[in-house]
């Protein structure tokens, strides 16, 4: 990353961008006129935005990362706890799903919001595959129930374990288990050498799935479809994945055939206070 620009005029010397860095690559001492990089600051800096975010006057400035290109808090739409709470209740894992497919522009915004997640060192790593033609998501899915199939032969008693032979007879009787009828599904993968990969992309998955039914969306893990397409090569190939990636997560997408009219109840949590 290279240094970062400090307008001198609008600086106010507060040192909230030295506070606020992760990183630790930004001084200011009595002798600076405005804050400066550390000697170690184009390797570890991590391009998080954090000093430009918290700078109150807008003096900050890092690569690309403009404060003018930024978007202000708007303290207005700061949902109460109310209504947090309201909204994450409402969340529901969607099993029945309309046949139209979803335009592009609102799948393209929802992977948007899912990239909003925060992700190790700020890497941003994932990748994405869309399947958007809803007669090739029910193809994809027909591999998905090959590797079930495949699977049974070799461990019948762990295919049980798993659920594969009901998911395998119901296919075969018309009803799809896999990713229950939705028009599409959403993959997210990684480069299978990234320590943080699991955590990362079940974080921006979990921000795909809290944003789409602001969108008039349904989401679901597509967890048969997922296991499978990193052990069934066919599938792997066929959503053209790169070698050196892995997959790390699907959700079915599509608009609900149903609405929810409660927010049902869960168990109190298990706390174990020290």
């Amino acid at each position: 990353m290279e240094p970062f620009v400090i307008d001198p005029e609008a600086c106010t010397r507060d040192g909230l961008c030295v506070q606020e860095c992760p990183a630790r690559i930004i001084r200011l001492e009595a002798g600076d006129p405005v804050p400066v990089p550390r000697p170690d600051f184009s390797a570890g800096c991590i391009a998080c935005g954090h000093c430009v975010a918290v700078c109150p006057t807008g003096a900050f400035r890092l690569g690309r990362l403009d404060p003018a290109d930024f978007r202000p808090r708007r303290p207005e739409l700061q949902l109460s706890a109310e209504q947090a709470e309201h909204f994450l209740r409402g969340r529901r894992s969607i099993r029945s799903y309309e046949e139209a497919p979803v335009e592009r522009p609102v799948l393209a915004r929802l992977i948007e919001a899912a990239c909003w997640a925060p992700s190790a060192k700020n890497a941003q790593p994932w990748h994405w595959t869309i399947v958007e033609n809803p007669a090739e998501a029910r193809r994809l899915a027909g591999l998905a129930v090959d590797y079930m199939r495949g699977f049974i032969r070799e461990k019948p008693k762990v295919a049980e374990l798993l659920s594969f032979t009901r998911v395998v007879d119901d296919w075969e009787r018309g009803c799809d288990r896999v990713l229950r009828g939705a028009p599409h599904v959403i993959v997210v993968h990684i480069d299978r050498n990234w320590a943080f990969g699991a955590e990362d992309t079940a974080l921006a998955l979990s921000y795909l799935e809290l944003y789409a039914p602001v969108l008039g969306l349904g989401t679901c893990w597509a967890g048969y479809f997922y296991m499978a397409a990193n052990a069934h090569p066919p599938l792997f190939e066929a959503l053209g994945i790169p070698p050196k990636h892995k997959v790390c997560g699907a959700v079915m997408v599509g608009r609900p055939r149903v609405r929810y009219r409660l927010l049902v109840p869960r168990r109190p949590p298990r706390i174990d206070w020290r």
